[in-house]
């Protein structure tokens, strides 16, 4: 029977009918895919525990586009590589998966892609949105559930709207807690950090790491001055690695909030005349293909699952968050 201490989802249906969580939202939105005996358990299940899919699960099964909207984003000026694209393909195989479409549109800013997300889905041309890159004091969420706009965001604005929609995150903490462990591991006690300008909340999520793994591992006192913040830009990271590496006292491994941060340090240490992997460790987050063609260890995002999240949301899954684990990839400039 149903648990009346919180609201059933559609991970809680697929496990008492021992089915996956595909098949509960096939059985719900495509259930000509389904074995008739398969849904009639399925539904029996639904009933029984009072399943009730959420607002953006009924627009794309009743609405006829079958589509979801989505704005594209410019790569940032100066960057080596971007996990844009690869999360706008994750979504496109877990839409494909799910038999949705997905509509691309482009805005100048966050009022012009809310005012676009209301147009098309007021014309009937898409179902629901998935908003990229949603960060604190972000307006996008607040504004389109005002305007009644189905949707799911990567990135959540740690205030109480988030418990209004579904939002799926992966914890920048962590990977960065994940790259200083594995550093101390290796014997390092002066671990630099080279970080965005404060202000940035995935950068200051990404920073807020470092600062508590150094703290954890009693180090404070050794990596403290060691923290530099840059435009996201390998040349400005070069210039801040060779200045770190001048000190009386330099770092003997580095942790950068991106790759593309982390190539610049490696720039860095080459300029001071040092081997990356020998003298001096360096990892990266984001693990972007340049990563891995510069032997570079990087932490890892699970964009894959960020998008099949995302897209089993919008399919069922109730308006609560969801916040993933990244890994670290060690390669040989760590190691």
């Amino acid at each position: 029977m149903a648990d009346e201490t919180r609201t059933p989802t559609a991970s809680d249906v697929a496990r008492v009918a021992g089915v996956s969580r595909q098949t509960v939202a096939n059985v719900l939105h495509a259930p000509h895919r389904v074995r008739p005996e398969t849904r009639r358990d399925v539904e029996r299940i639904i009933a029984e525990l009072g399943y009730r899919p959420n607002r953006a699960a009924q627009a794309l099964k009743f609405k006829a586009s079958r589509t979801i909207g989505y704005r594209i984003e410019p790569v940032a000026p100066g960057a080596l590589s971007s996990i844009h694209d690869r999360f706008l393909h994750s979504l496109a195989e877990a839409g494909r998966e799910a038999d949705r479409h997905f509509l691309v549109y482009t805005a100048e800013d966050a009022a012009g892609e809310v005012a676009a997300a209301e147009r098309l889905h007021r014309s009937g041309s898409a179902d629901a949105f998935v908003l990229y890159d949603v960060a604190v004091d972000d307006p996008r969420p607040a504004a389109l559930l005002e305007r009644d706009v189905p949707f799911a965001t990567f990135g959540h604005t740690g205030s109480g709207s988030d418990g209004r929609h579904p939002w799926v995150d992966v914890d920048n903490v962590a990977g960065i807690g994940l790259a200083v462990d594995h550093l101390v591991h290796r014997g390092h006690r002066r671990i630099a950090f080279v970080g965005w300008p404060a202000g940035t909340t995935i950068g200051d999520r990404r920073a807020r790491g470092w600062h508590a793994a150094i703290e954890r591992h009693g180090l404070a006192g050794e990596c403290g001055p060691l923290e530099a913040r840059s435009a996201d830009s390998a040349a400005s990271a070069a210039a801040l690695a060779v200045g770190l590496l001048g000190r009386a006292e330099p770092p003997t491994a580095f942790v950068a909030a991106t790759d593309t941060l982390a190539v610049g340090v490696l720039r860095g240490c080459q300029r001071r005349g040092l081997e990356v992997g020998r003298d001096v460790a360096v990892v990266g987050f984001d693990d972007t293909p340049t990563a891995a063609a510069l032997e570079l260890s990087s932490v890892r995002q699970p964009i894959e699952a960020v998008g099949r999240h995302l897209i089993a949301a919008l399919l069922g899954e109730p308006g609560t968050g969801k916040l993933l684990l990244p890994e670290l990839v060690i390669r040989s400039s760590s190691a």
